[in-house]
This record gives C-alpha cells, structure tokens and sequence, in this order.
C-alpha cells in the first residue's frame, strides 16, 4: 500500500530516491497521514501542508549532524516519518506511543522538544552559538509558521541573531494561518512581500542577462551588490528580514521539491543568518482539510471519506461558555472578548460574529493579550480573555505586574484546564491553581458542572471587581448530578452527607468524588463531599464546619499537587489532609481517563486508598 515509505527505516533514508520517487512519496505521505490520522486523531491539516519541505529539509540537510527544530511541532509528523517512525503511528497520541510533537528521547533527529509557539528561532541561536564556540560546521535551522511570528519572542530572538551575524537557518512557512485566520500587522507584512513579485523576477531576469556577458558579466554582478539592495528597497518597500540582520530569499512554492532543495542549499552557503520564506497550504492533498483547515487542525477521530467526525458530541465547555458571553455582551456594552489566536477553539466564533467590534484576537501574543485587557478595564470595560491554560502561563508577569496589583477588573476565562490528554505534557493544565494562587486579589473559581459555570460567569462579569479567574476543562460539559442551590452569597455546596469521611474536591473532579462516595458508601463508610467552587478565597468555615468528627479529610483536584488546592487547605486547617492531585513531574500523553489510572486518581482507587487508611 505504502511501497516507498516501506523504504525509510532511519535517517538519511530518503537521500536515495530519486526525484521522481520523491515526487510518488508525497502522494504515499499524505494518504498515509489521511488513514492514520483519521483513527487516532491529531494534527492534520499543518501536516499535509509540510510534506514537500520536509522531504527538501531532509535531502538538503544531514539531521544525524545538522539541527532542524520546528516551533510548536505539531507539524512535525512527516518528519518522524521521514526518521523511521511510520510503523509507530498506529499509537500516535496515546498512552505510552508516538508524540503527536518533537520528542528527544524518541529519535536524535529530535533535538528539541517544542509544544507552545514561537520558541525555535531562540531555540536555534542557541545551537548556532554552541556549534561557533565549540568550531562545528553543524546548521541550525528553525521552521516557524507565520502565525508563530506574532509571538514577540520571536522578534528577540531574530534581532539577537541578527546582531551576532553567526550562520543559522529560519524557514518562514507561511500559510496564511496558525490555527485559526493570522491577524495584525505582520501577517499583513508578510502578504506584501508575498505579492511582490516585481524585484525577484527582475532580479533573475538581469542575472540571467550578466552571465551571457563574456569577461565583464561576473565583475559587474559583484559590482550590483550594493545597486541589488537599493532594488529591494525600491521594490519591496521595506526590508523586514533583512532589517534584522538577515538574509531573505524566497518566496518559494513550498510544494515545489526542487525548488526548495536549491534554495536550502543556497541558505547553507551562506554562512550568515537567513530567512528562507516559503509559500504552502495547509491542508493540500486532502480536499476536507483545504476547505477548512481550521477544523483539521487538531481533529478527532474522523471518517476520511467524508471527513466528518465519528463522534461528533454534546455541547462542550468552550461552546457554553461562548453562548453565555454572548448574552452577557447583550445586556452590557462594556464587555469585551480577548484571545489569542484561538477565537474557535475557545468558542468565542459567535462572540465574534455578533460583535465585531468588542472582539480582539491579538494573535500568538499572550503577552500582549494580558496588558491590552489591563488597558481596557482601566478605560472602564470588562475585559473577558479567552486563553487555554496551559497558554496563560506564557504571561505570568503581566498578570502579576499588570492585572493583580493594580487590582484590575479582568475576567480571565481557562479553557483546557486540568488533563487535557493526548496532546501531552506541554498542554496539560494542570498548573492554573499554583500559578494563579499567589496573585493578590485574584478570585479562582473552578465549575464542576452547567450550572456552576452559568453562576461563575454571571458573577465574574457584573458582581466581581477585580481579577478573577474561572477555570474549565476540555470536552463535554455536564449537568449537576446533585442539586444545586445558589441561594446564598457563599461558594462552595454539599454534594451528599455523611459521617465518617470528608471530600473536598474541585472543578469536575466533584464528579469522581460523588463516585467515591458511593463505592464508600458500598462499605459502610459515610462520605460528605463538597463542591469548593472558589479555590480562592475558599470557604474555609463550610469546610471546617463539615470536618468536624470527620475520620479524615480528603481532597480531589485536576492540579498538580505541588502548590494546589490541597496544599493550600492544609497550611489553612489545623489536621492532616489526604490529598489527590497529580505528581509533581511531567504528565505525558493518554486519555483523561487513562491518566488517572497512571497516578492513581481513578473513584476507584481513591475509594481503595481512604478505605485502607480507614481500616488500617
């Protein structure tokens, strides 16, 4: 089925084929990625559109000695095909199998881990500066996406390389996107150059006319280095690259094999920093992922014949969470939606439909996000900035500096908190509740269910007057399966009673505490569990108050334990607290389900670990 990929067992591999092999591979490649991804689910569309340059990348360049890092990496599978790794993909992004991103400890031609944006040029300075010191002709290549260059991260470190002019590679693959529509100047920036088309054939056009002249054609192009420059500033208006330091060359078709081999080879020579800018879609090959490549981003199991999911699902947290701002946006015209480059994996595509005009995607630039949402509530709006947990922690001085101690009212809204699953470690949420905790004057409110997170919201956005934070996870959003009385003033509800063990538990965690309960309650053993609500400020009476003559008290989060929930109970309440939190290392990819299994978080084991302690 796959005769050429059935070729590549290691690196180097694919230095053999031939071009026309080269030009068949594409075609294997992409209906390979197609029929695997489709059963395991990943990221689709970025890697159907990288399948010529990564083939030009490995021919062009020895990855057993040279450095490619690719900035987010969720582009890199063909490059884990093209290293030997197409008979692992059967386990892509599960529990204990292949990473949907770079991984060093999988493959050396891996040599930098990458999950969040805008990292790789840092990255490859890095690697550039260590090859100069140590006299190593090794190449430092970063291939970074034009939604990953709004990331300011990437402007230090280009003006950094550029300022040390020592030989590095940066590979702008430019398809328009990130995950969603690019936004902002630059993307702007990078159209222009894109379009201009005018200097790079006039530029060809007067080469090709001074090598047919004998003797005096090579002087005079020597000659032209200085007239070349003042062309691109006629031409090409300003520079962008080549004011940092750079070399530009391109654009170049991206799905161009030999166009690309020449122009990486020509990068190689170089010897000092180069931008290699390279025109692709996202998608290509595979009709579904071209008409909607935001879909296919990161996508769920799918049917590859039609490209409709399998499981297409109930109403996810993002989903309610975008209706509910919606109508809080119609009855206050100060409240704003922010995010960052995620208007629909956060849910706010409605928002930003029905009001254009309060909807700011800033793009890849937490950062930024942050401090414009300062600005705002300063000016008297209400700030609602949409971020992915793992994501938020990319800003972690501006919500210090910026929003806690100037006390600003900004409703911060953590989509994917807790595990996330399969995309790893470096998108787990799981930090949220250590790293906001310490804020002064943030409120933390973490929803285990609809209705809690209706009330949350309501109340960040029209009662609240300073920062405060509501965290939720990813997938489908549930219905309280205890009642719920929002009656009084006060966070935090009894979800059942009893009299020998108390749970506190936080977020959907509550869900696998009212479990417990019910397996304790299999042996005799009477569990009383709490829905906190508010990890801060806590409601410390309510929990006292259930304590009391308690056997022991027990809490359950979705955090890492390690300045979590637990902790801070414990250093608030003079007994000891059992507490079920994840370890304080790297949690790696699975299922939210298998994770818990792993780290022993399951109702299950928990009711087994109380029950243990209870008749011990």
């Amino acid at each position: 089925m796959f005769p050429l990929l059935e070729k590549i067992h290691k690196i180097n591999d694919i230095k053999r084929f031939s071009a026309i092999e080269c030009e068949k591979l594409t075609e294997e490649i992409r209906r390979f990625l197609i029929s695997n991804v489709s059963k395991t689910g990943g990221h689709l569309s970025s890697n159907l559109g990288v399948v010529e340059l990564t083939i030009a990348l490995h021919r062009a360049f020895d990855l057993n000695f040279d450095r490619v890092i690719w900035d987010v990496g969720h582009q890199s599978y063909v490059h884990k095909i093209l290293t030997g790794r197409a008979n692992q993909f059967q386990s892509l992004r599960q529990l204990g199998g292949l990473s949907g991103f770079p991984k060093t400890e999988e493959c050396e031609a891996d040599c930098f881990n990458t999950g969040h944006s805008s990292t790789s040029v840092s990255a490859a300075v890095g690697y550039a500066v260590a090859a100069s010191i140590q006299g190593e002709e090794k190449t430092s290549i970063a291939v970074i996406g034009d939604g990953a260059l709004t990331g300011g991260m990437v402007f230090e470190a280009l003006n950094h390389a550029g300022a040390l002019q020592i030989p590095m590679i940066v590979i702008l693959n430019d398809n328009g996107m990130s995950i969603s529509q690019n936004v902002g100047g630059v993307s702007k920036r990078l159209k222009q150059i894109r379009n201009t088309r005018r200097y790079f054939s006039l530029k060809a056009s007067v080469k090709t006319a001074l090598d047919r002249i004998p003797f005096i054609g090579t002087p005079l192009k020597k000659g032209m280095a200085n007239f070349k420059k003042t062309l691109k500033r006629i031409f090409v208006k300003d520079m962008f690259f080549e004011d940092f330091g750079f070399t530009y060359l391109g654009p170049v078709d991206g799905h161009s094999i030999p166009d690309l081999e020449i122009i990486l080879n020509q990068a190689k020579k170089t010897k000092k920093p180069v931008v290699v800018h390279v025109h692709t879609q996202k998608g290509k090959g595979y009709r579904p992922a071209e008409k909607d490549p935001d879909f296919f981003h990161g996508v769920a199991e799918f049917n590859k014949e039609t490209g409709q999911l399998l499981s297409p699902g109930n109403k996810d947290w993002s989903g309610f969470f975008g209706e509910k701002l919606c109508s809080l946006a119609k009855n206050n015209d100060k409240v704003v939606a922010i995010t960052a480059a995620m208007p629909l994996g956060t849910g706010l595509e409605p928002f930003k439909k029905q009001f254009s005009n309060r909807f700011f995607d800033v793009g890849i630039a937490e950062q930024h996000a942050v401090t414009f949402a300062a600005g705002m509530a300063k000016a008297g709006f209400i700030p609602c900035v949409a971020i992915y947990s793992t994501f938020l922690q990319r800003a972690y001085d501006q919500l210090l500096h910026d929003i806690a101690l100037q006390n600003l009212h900004v409703v911060f809204c953590l989509d994917r908190s807790g595990p996330v699953g399969r995309d790893g470690e470096t998108h787990q949420g799981i930090y949220d509740i250590s790293y906001l905790s310490h804020l002064p004057g943030f409120t933390i409110l973490s929803p285990s269910n609809q209705e809690d997170f209706d009330r949350m919201l309501t109340y960040a956005v029209e009662e609240c007057s300073g920062p405060v934070a509501i965290r939720y996870p990813r997938g489908e959003i549930s219905t309280a399966a205890w009642k719920t009385d929002f009656q009084n003033k006060e966070w935090g509800i009894t979800v059942c009673e009893g009299t020998d063990i108390l749970i506190a538990a936080v977020g959907t965690t509550v869900f696998d505490a009212h479990a417990v309960a019910k397996i304790l309650k299999e042996h005799k053993v009477g569990t009383t569990v709490l829905d906190i609500q508010s990890v801060k400020p806590m409601n410390k009476a309510l929990i006292e108050k259930h304590s009391e003559g308690k056997k022991l008290l027990v809490t359950m989060e979705d955090n890492v334990i390690t300045g979590g929930f637990g902790q801070q109970l414990q250093s608030m309440i003079d007994q000891p607290v059992i507490k079920f939190a994840y370890p304080d290392e790297p949690i790696g990819q699975g299922s939210v389900k298998e994770l818990k299994y792993k780290y022993g978080l399951s109702p299950e084991q928990i009711a087994g670990k109380i029950l243990h302690l209870v008749n011990r």
